[in-house]
């Protein structure tokens, strides 16, 4: 049986990561951490886990005209994924983040998004063809909006399914007559709670914000609230998706993990609900592991994962 597609649209940086006991406060220096470096990026992290989760990945991005960029691209084709769209800029350099890890798993980020700032419409419209025909189309905000909104217009006129990682938080209102475009939206409780402008800091609130939501026209939303799980509303149910029991070593990925095993349940036909607990499954393994991309499970892990606590049930 042919493997469901997904286009997956957004960034690729390198992730240089420190590990240290104690994350610093402002003006602080920590002392003592270990130095890592890993290839990164919501989108390109987003295509491999959904590579690895089983699905036949196309990633359309822009990366820089050097090393960075050329081991990003290769990365990429090492998991089997598409990077005929991938476009090198050879005015802006390869994007880069920089993040620190203490020893629970928290994280603090910074990026310099290098040539994924220019990744254009016009680099969309060189790739209508395969938007157009991918069962479903996944974006994050790490690229200019005016091109995540465009690739959500072309998908919507195709007929696609179109996922949303609204990450990191939009800091200007995503105009409804594109969220009405939108199949689902994949929110953590900052950026639903900054999207609908109303508190999620309860369970009523949550739903109260994701109903905001589905008024400007989003056909469901899926929250994602770290070791508490996810939660699932559209217009007829509120449904809680409990998180599977680990012991976190680094949660850096574990939103990109979430969003790429969920766009391939729905992509293979899972209702939201299956997709959903599918996405928790991958989730759980990645945050066991260091690293993006290294910590992203594979479809037998995941497999695995999922009939063990069915049975455990």
């Amino acid at each position: 049986m042919e493997k469901a597609s997904v286009v997956v649209v957004g960034s690729s940086n390198t992730d240089m990561v420190v590990r240290s006991k104690n994350l610093p406060s402002p003006g602080e220096t920590v002392l003592g951490g270990e130095f890592f470096q890993f290839p990164g990026g919501k989108g390109a992290n987003q295509a491999v886990a959904a590579a690895r989760a089983g699905a036949r990945i196309t990633f359309i991005g822009r990366v820089g005209d050097d090393p960075f960029g050329d081991t990003a691209i290769a990365g990429l084709q090492k998991e089997g994924i598409n990077v005929d769209t991938v476009q090198r800029d050879r005015e802006s350099p390869s994007g880069v983040a920089l993040i620190l890890v203490d020893e629970r798993g928290e994280n603090l980020i910074s990026v310099a998004p290098g040539a994924n700032a220019r990744l254009s419409t016009q680099d969309i419209d060189r790739c209508l063809g395969i938007i157009q025909s991918a069962d479903v189309v996944l974006l994050q905000l790490e690229i200019p909006l005016d091109t995540v909104y465009h690739t959500i217009e072309v998908a919507q006129a195709a007929g696609r399914t179109i996922i949303l990682n609204p990450a990191p938080a939009p800091q200007e209102p995503i105009p409804s007559e594109i969220l009405a475009k939108v199949s689902i939206l994949i929110p953590n409780e900052t950026e639903l709670a900054m999207m609908a402008i109303h508190p999620v800091r309860s369970d009523p609130e949550a739903e109260e914000a994701a109903h905001i939501m589905l008024d400007k026209g989003v056909n469901a939303v899926v929250l994602t609230r770290g070791n508490r799980g996810s939660l699932i509303v559209t217009s007829d149910r509120t449904l809680p998706v409990a998180a599977l029991p680990v012991e976190p070593v680094d949660t850096v990925a574990a939103g990109d993990c979430f969003a790429g095993a969920l766009a391939v349940g729905v992509a293979e036909g899972k209702n939201l609900e299956e997709a959903c607990r599918f996405a928790t499954a991958a989730a759980a393994i990645s945050v066991t592991r260091k690293g993006a991309q290294p910590s992203l499970p594979t479809r037998s892990e995941i497999d695995a994962l999922l009939k063990f606590h069915k049975k455990a049930v």
